[in-house]
């Protein structure tokens, strides 16, 4: 008699809790896949000009209305707000202090960027001893360490995540509503003065607002399909207006034309996009959740997820490489001219030999997204505090100018998220490490 054993997709599947939103995971997996794709097609390199920043959206503005697609960091704190809100409240009920909690949540997402900056550290201090001009090491690095900003912007959302959870709870879709107001206030000032800096404050209040609706969704306040398409046409409404009466660019990612730009620093046009997508993404729910009960595709958004930082955290630094690479060997076959048919046509090969050294990179980095079970003692609040400041004001300044300025590498930007995560103990000598 014979015993059919169940595959690792059906075991995983079995093992699933059913109280699992398995929607969350899929949303989160799919929205960063995007992102990476996104980078991946957008940032260009030309044989004669370097990598170009923004050289699809520059070379071809039909592109811009895309991005209202394919920007889609909103989603990512849709899901950050559900899950959020979830672990904090399990942790009150477990009465963890708040201490204690942003120290798991900060070894969550820093411990992963440690190799990251290290490994960056040292390939431009290579460089630059080597004689490589100071301004192709700043653009490189800078290029590589765009996902730094998300991140900054993601552990400044989640300092203030329990206190906005109790504005939610207290004042519900007014929170949300006060948030947009006062973001569209900072916006005013900001470009009416011409002072892009003011406008940073919004990094905290647009993506605290938006991260409210992850409040909304937890709580059953946008159940129902009639609710979630009124919260995308809110969105949809709000966008249009903003873009076609008010000063905002069509283009929900940075192009160089632009003179304002809606991500950088981040405007209010990005809390009434998140509001677009989340509206349209949730009233398919019931369908994704259907699919999701097929073990193949939630093995794949679990492996996904068990990798989800290193994947994005080093997408980016895998296509800098490549394309140097290329650039040195002045190999003009495989880098085609921009936005020509030959580009066009190259992308899906482009795409997957990114994907498969991407994922030896994965396979190597992702270890440090399984650290050891944290059980110490909860820290005093000041210290994971302190910590998360210091990793927040290193990626901020890095994702800005990379880590080279002009008298060369610029050591404490990349050193400071390190020495707050060791010095503050979110990570503890080698045996946090997996």
């Amino acid at each position: 008699m014979t015993s059919t054993r169940p595959s690792r997709a059906e075991q995983i599947d079995a093992a699933t809790p059913t109280s699992r939103n398995r929607v969350v995971d899929f949303l989160r997996a799919a929205a960063i896949t995007v992102v990476v794709l996104g980078h991946w097609t957008i940032i260009a390199v030309d044989p004669d000009g370097g990598i170009l920043p923004h050289g699809v959206l520059d070379g071809a503005e039909w592109t811009h209305p895309l991005t209202w697609i394919f920007q889609v960091m909103p989603i990512f704190f849709l899901v950050g707000g559900y899950s959020n809100g979830l672990s904090w409240r399990s942790a009150r009920r477990k009465e963890i202090g708040y201490g204690q909690w942003l120290r798991t949540r900060l070894r969550r997402l820093g411990i992963p960027l440690v190799p990251l900056l290290l490994a960056w550290l040292v390939i431009w201090v290579v460089a630059v001893l080597a004689g490589a001009p100071t301004e192709t090491v700043q653009l490189a690095s800078q290029m590589a360490l765009i996902p730094t900003w998300f991140l900054a912007a993601y552990l400044v959302v989640i300092l203030v995540a329990p206190p906005c959870l109790a504005l939610w709870e207290r004042f519900g879709w007014w929170s949300v509503v006060g948030g947009v107001a006062l973001a569209g206030a900072v916006d005013a000032v900001s470009i009416a003065a011409d002072q892009p800096l003011l406008g940073y404050p919004n990094y905290l209040l647009v993506w605290a607002a938006f991260h409210q609706v992850g409040y909304a969704w937890l709580d059953g306040r946008l159940a129902g399909t009639r609710k979630r398409l009124l919260l995308a046409g809110v969105g949809a409404a709000g966008l249009l207006l903003l873009v076609t009466a008010g000063p905002y660019p069509v283009s929900m990612i940075t192009a160089g034309g632009d003179e304002i730009s809606n991500s950088s620093p981040t405007r209010v046009t990005m809390a009434f996009l998140g509001m677009l997508q989340a509206g349209l993404v949730l009233s398919l729910e019931k369908p994704l959740e259907a699919l999701l009960r097929r073990p193949r595709l939630w093995l794949v958004t679990v492996l996904v997820n068990q990798r989800i930082m290193t994947w994005f955290l080093w997408h980016l630094t895998v296509m800098v490489g490549l394309a140097h690479l290329l650039l040195a060997l002045d190999a003009r076959a495989l880098l085609p001219e921009p936005l020509t048919g030959p580009w066009w046509a190259t992308r899906p090969l482009w795409v997957l030999a990114l994907l498969a050294l991407t994922g030896l990179v994965v396979l190597v980095m992702g270890r440090f997204e399984s650290p050891r079970a944290d059980e110490r003692p909860a820290p005093p609040v000041w210290k994971p505090l302190a910590a998360a400041v210091c990793v927040i004001a290193g990626l901020a300044v890095m994702a800005s100018v990379g880590v080279a300025g002009e008298g060369g590498v610029t050591w404490w930007w990349p050193l400071l998220p390190v020495v707050g995560l060791w010095g503050f103990g979110v990570a503890r000598a080698l045996k946090a490490w997996p």
